[in-house]
């Protein structure tokens, strides 16, 4: 990993209509890096990755992707940038009526000018990179969730992206099944270069892939806490991080006395 920004988020401000879902962002991801957004549910995890691939417009702020604007971008420059990152969803987001093979091949016919015969070749190369080499005739609805999910990496990486978005890949999926997921976005990093940014709740995962971590708050609509889980469940100033990271955090003794709740409250006023 270098230490080369390949994603900037400035004085970030989304949401909805008058609704403020997150405000006053303000964070980087460093190339070769997989970096995990965190919070608890409804803190606006998943609206913030929507934002940063260019499919909302934020209220306030800027989002730079490889030096590039997605929010002041002219059409022809964004659709420019969204070649250059693939994007996961949670239920891998495949056309039920087409094969798995169609469904990678997609944007190699819509972004290239690949033969039918290169593409084929690709489709092949990319699943046989998620473990699911001989399935190209498969439809979705014959597989597991956690082979969909492979499926929707593979058309992920069909035009060879150096950054990657994962909205909660392990959502739905038992321990053995995300544990394997865990280790397919280590080895993307590892043998590809890829730069990972992943939305989850899920801590094994996080303590597993992560290098660096943010964490959403709901209450304060804002970042508590930025860093290397391990030293944010072990360090972090704010209570209420700390006993997010290790779900028991009031059973380790930092509260004696009682007053936990009340003083984790006040963390997270404060931010």
């Amino acid at each position: 990993m270098n230490g080369d920004t390949i994603i900037e988020v400035e004085q970030l401000t989304i949401g909805y209509g008058d609704n403020v879902v997150l405000r006053d962002l303000n964070f980087t991801v460093r190339t070769g890096e997989v970096f995990c957004i965190m919070g608890g549910s409804g803190c606006g995890k998943s609206t913030l990755l929507k934002h940063m691939i260019g499919l909302y417009p934020p209220k306030q702020g800027d989002i730079r992707l490889f030096g590039c604007s997605m929010v002041h971008a002219d059409e022809e420059s964004r659709r420019a940038l969204m070649r250059r990152f693939g994007v996961t969803y949670q239920g891998g987001a495949l056309f039920g009526s087409m094969t798995l093979a169609e469904n990678v091949a997609m944007p190699l016919e819509e972004y290239t000018d690949k033969t039918p015969e290169e593409i084929a070749a690709v489709v092949h190369e990319k699943l046989r990179q998620v473990d699911l080499a001989g399935f190209e005739d498969y439809m979705p609805a014959a597989l597991s969730g956690g082979m969909r999910k492979r499926a929707g990496l593979a058309r992920a990486l069909a035009l060879e992206p150096s950054l990657l978005f994962f909205d909660e890949p392990s959502a739905g999926l038992d321990p053995i099944t995300s544990a394997e997921l865990d280790r397919l976005i280590l080895r993307l990093r590892d043998e590809l270069g890829t730069t990972i940014v992943v939305v989850t709740h899920e801590l094994d995962s996080v303590f597993t892939i992560a290098d660096r971590v943010i964490m959403l708050d709901k209450e304060t609509k804002t970042i508590v806490a930025e860093g290397a889980p391990t030293e944010l469940r072990d360090h972090c100033e704010n209570l209420w991080v700390r006993e997010f990271l290790t779900r028991d955090g009031y059973k380790r003794g930092d509260c004696p006395d009682g007053t936990c709740r009340n003083r984790v409250a006040a963390e997270r006023r404060k931010g």
